[in-house]
């Protein structure tokens, strides 16, 4: 038992973001590695002098000693360090050179755990960790469909990170879902008892934003008549979720900074130290990478938030997701097992999207309510998603071919174990004779698909 815990390499994380050091260490530890921790140079150094590490990862701007001083005073007392570096986009030119100073490569932020994981292993090699363990198993509601590989990936992400309190920025266009992915963080993580608060920064006014995160002292403004907590201090303990963050004005994304940095804010109008220990989940649908380069957002704040990025598919690109999330939206408003005909399961699975799984959903919505309990049917669909696949799509009867015979497969399958692989009851949720099924399930059975129970 010993001997095999002294074969574990051990591994030592340097960064003065105690979020980045958690999660960077905590999933080093889920891979069997064993994990020490440094908030600075000075400490990281101490940590050298008295303890075999196999593998250094520093961060390179930090205060104090940086993580090119720190590698330079490594390498003095241990010449044969392996080092990697982490570095933002900015500090790229730093980061090269180190590798010149012998650093073994770096890792840009926000870290690919699946890189890091890779570099990790080629850096000290497979053998000198303990076999790493499955990823967690998480119950995914059954109200998110994922069954996308873009769209697991994501969830896979979320799952990984959910365990750690470090902060996450979601990424994508709107209506991706961004707010179902940051309460499955929450659910997924040791905070699941407590609050989590969500605020949209682009609905609220700029004159009121800040009061709502931080709350305010009795006058502190005209209306103010009496104090009020903001969510800072109503989420701690639990998460707070931050929707377009991208819209928060530059005054507020100041004392943000401080709060990502130390937990600490002042009410509105006190100068009383407040503390919380809050989770933050941000989101933005806007390219927060060019909003930094045009000095819309700030950079150190942007670094702060963005400890690990998760970025959420359009639904165009994750369209496997299409017809289940269709069918589990129209069952959400129509209290029944849906049914589409033919002609509007195509267009659905052809349409674009443009307003990804917001769209899709009030589309539903809205076609449940035309069809009023019978078939969907093509004129109960939004007139926008008529134009755009065009008035003579083909029959279902029809030999499709290509993309239209791929999405015909899929609905032909899927109603079939809809209905318990009853012959009968299939053809007629699909609109078509028991006849014309028949046919089409001998092709696909021809095709190597089960269609037994």
């Amino acid at each position: 038992m010993n001997t095999q815990h002294a074969m574990v390499a051990l591994i030592l994380i340097v960064d003065d973001d105690p979020s980045q050091r958690q999660l960077l260490g905590g999933f080093l530890r889920q891979q069997g590695f064993a994990v020490a921790e440094a908030p600075s140079g000075s400490a990281a150094l101490a940590i050298l002098a008295e303890r075999p590490v196999a593998l250094m990862i520093s961060d390179v701007r930090m205060p104090g000693m940086t993580g090119l001083e720190l590698m330079r005073h490594a390498r003095e007392q241990l010449p044969a360090l392996p080092v990697l570096m982490v570095t933002a986009f900015a500090d790229i030119r730093d980061a090269v050179g180190a590798m010149r100073d012998g650093a073994l490569n770096y890792l840009e932020k926000p870290v690919d755990l699946d890189e890091l994981r890779s570099m990790v292993r080629e850096a000290i090699g497979a053998v000198a960790s303990a076999a790493p363990p499955a990823a967690p198993g998480v119950p995914i509601p059954a109200d998110v469909v994922a069954e996308s590989p873009a769209m697991r990936d994501a969830l896979r992400d979320a799952a990984l990170v959910a365990p750690f309190d470090s902060r996450v920025l979601l990424t994508g266009e709107s209506g991706t879902g961004k707010e179902v992915v940051a309460k499955l963080i929450h659910a997924w993580s040791p905070r699941q008892g407590r609050a989590m608060l969500s605020i949209n920064c682009a609905a609220i006014p700029e004159n009121l934003l800040e009061s709502e995160l931080f709350g305010h002292e009795r006058g502190a403004f005209t209306g103010a008549v009496e104090a009020r907590i903001g969510r800072f201090e109503e989420a701690h303990g639990g998460t707070l979720f931050l929707d377009e963050i991208g819209e928060m004005p530059p005054a507020l994304q100041a004392k943000l900074l401080r709060v990502t940095q130390d937990g600490s804010f002042q009410r509105l109008g006190s100068n009383r130290v407040v503390q919380t220990d809050v989770r933050l989940i941000a989101a933005s649908n806007r390219d927060l990478d060019r909003e930094v380069a045009q000095g819309r957002f700030r950079e150190d704040l942007y670094y702060r938030l963005n400890v690990i990025e998760i970025r959420l598919p359009p639904l165009r690109e994750r369209s496997a997701d299409i017809l289940p999330l269709a069918n589990h939206f129209a069952q959400r408003y129509g209290g029944g097992r849906p049914r589409f005909s033919p002609a509007v399961a195509t267009r659905l699975a052809l349409y674009a999207w443009p307003g990804n799984v917001r769209e899709l959903q009030n589309a539903m919505e809205r076609a449940v309510l035309m069809a009023r309990g019978g078939i969907i049917l093509p004129e109960h669909l939004p007139r926008r998603i008529l134009e755009a696949s065009g008035t003579g799509a083909p029959e279902f009867e029809a030999a499709p071919s290509g993309r239209l015979q791929e999405v015909e497969d899929m609905l032909i399958l899927q109603t079939l174990r809809e209905h318990g692989y009853n012959r009968t009851e299939t053809a007629s949720a699909l609109g078509i004779s028991r006849r014309a099924l028949i046919y089409k399930l001998r092709r696909l059975e021809e095709a190597g698909n089960a269609i037994h129970s």
